[in-house]
């Protein structure tokens, strides 16, 4: 069976790490998100899948390749151009305008197929989503899931009758307005015929523009609302959170890699630390290759990846820490996320460390230390309040 992975996006709400990696390849402790997608699809039986790319659009191509080593075919439908000077500049087309170029290049989509969106982690019965959207003799079927009446401000909601037809969406309702509860996951279930209804060769949108054609002209066009384990990754909050949840044990179907070597304490493979001589308090992953020096403290739940250095003295509480990222001595995090220079707090504001003459405190790993002087490391611990960021 044949399905499409949406990953063209430019990710804009999980900046910094977007800057480098498409969202993807966003890691959930090491994997990327789109990987976990392909488990899902495979599992069903959907095993042909077209990816539409754009931003960053190798580092998707280069990772996943022909899909071979996942299990699958994969295709991928290239949305942009080369500039003068050879390099790949993404202009993404909508997600049903990326549907649409992949039909007119050749009608690929000949039977049932699945729309994911790439950004979230899922754990969904695809093959009972189905068999419904079939017994509705649905053109096109969203699978929705309820949420808390709090929560329906953050999303799109989709309006049914007690049918399931769909009759209205309400993008990010209030509280008091919201008709429903039940919100759109970004996850799709089409027939070929839906291609009657996407214009060909201009930007068009699946939520935007297809759905309120659909329902337009009263097309049979359903949702239904299933009880799966669904975590959005589309903004730095949501990845807080997804990692969090790993790390936590909320989120069943991702395990933790590495080894256990004491509760709740995970590592990669080689990590260079004296057990005895630092002080953490799981759960933590961290990541291999990693050194970590006598005096350091972390507490969960945290991240560190591979290749870092934790010099002595430095807190690590409940943040993110990526690959390659060396923590100056005495440094002292709490709730934040570190992405090469950039720094950035649990609600995505941004920390500009170079700005704020913070460069000796993080630091690419791979570069040597910075010969800063006691009385430099004392002025600038005096003027930022014990090193804290």
């Amino acid at each position: 069976m044949k399905a499409m992975i949406l990953a063209a996006g430019k990710g804009t709400r999980v900046r910094p790490i977007t800057y480098t990696i498409p969202k993807p390849m966003i890691p959930i402790l090491q994997k990327p998100v789109m990987e976990f997608l392909l488990e899902l699809l495979r599992q069903h039986g959907f095993d042909e899948i077209m990816v539409n790319v754009s931003h960053l659009a190798e580092e998707i191509e280069n990772y996943f390749r022909d899909g071979q080593r996942f299990g699958v075919q994969i295709g991928y439908s290239f949305e942009g151009k080369i500039d003068d000077d050879g390099k790949l500049v993404g202009e993404a087309i909508g997600s049903a305008g990326g549907m649409r170029r992949i039909q007119d290049f050749s009608p690929f989509f000949d039977d049932t197929f699945v729309v994911l969106c790439g950004d979230a982690l899922i754990d969904l019965d695809l093959t009972a989503a189905v068999k419904w959207h079939k017994t509705k003799g649905s053109i096109a079927t969203i699978i929705t899931k309820s949420v808390p009446q709090e929560e329906v401000s953050s999303y799109g909601v989709v309006v049914t009758d007690d049918d399931n037809r769909v009759k209205a969406f309400q993008e990010k309702p209030s509280t008091e307005e919201a008709l429903s509860t039940n919100i759109n996951t970004g996850i799709y279930i089409f027939e070929p015929e839906v291609f009657n209804y996407i214009p060909s060769g201009i930007e068009y949108d699946i939520g935007g523009d297809l759905f309120p054609k659909l329902v337009e002209i009263n097309a049979p066009f359903y949702a239904i609302p299933m009880d799966f384990e669904w975590v959005d990754i589309g903004k730095v909050p949501d990845y807080w959170r997804a990692i969090r949840g790993v790390l936590l044990g909320e989120i069943k179907n991702v395990q933790i890699p590495g080894h256990e070597v004491a509760s709740g304490i995970y590592t990669g493979l080689n990590v260079a630390v004296n057990w005895d001589k630092v002080d953490i308090t799981g759960p933590v992953y961290i990541g291999g290759m990693t050194r970590i020096e006598d005096g350091a403290k972390i507490v969960g739940p945290a991240m560190i990846g591979p290749n870092c250095w934790i010099c002595s003295g430095v807190t690590v509480d409940n943040s993110v820490i990526f690959e390659w990222s060396r923590l100056g001595p005495g440094v002292r995090l709490v709730d934040k996320l570190v992405f090469g220079r950039y720094c950035v707090d649990k609600t995505g504001a941004a920390i500009d460390v170079q700005a704020a003459a913070l460069d000796w405190l993080i630091t690419d790993a791979r570069q040597a230390p910075p010969a800063d002087t006691p009385i430099e490391r004392q002025a600038i611990a005096e003027l930022l309040g014990t090193n804290s960021i």
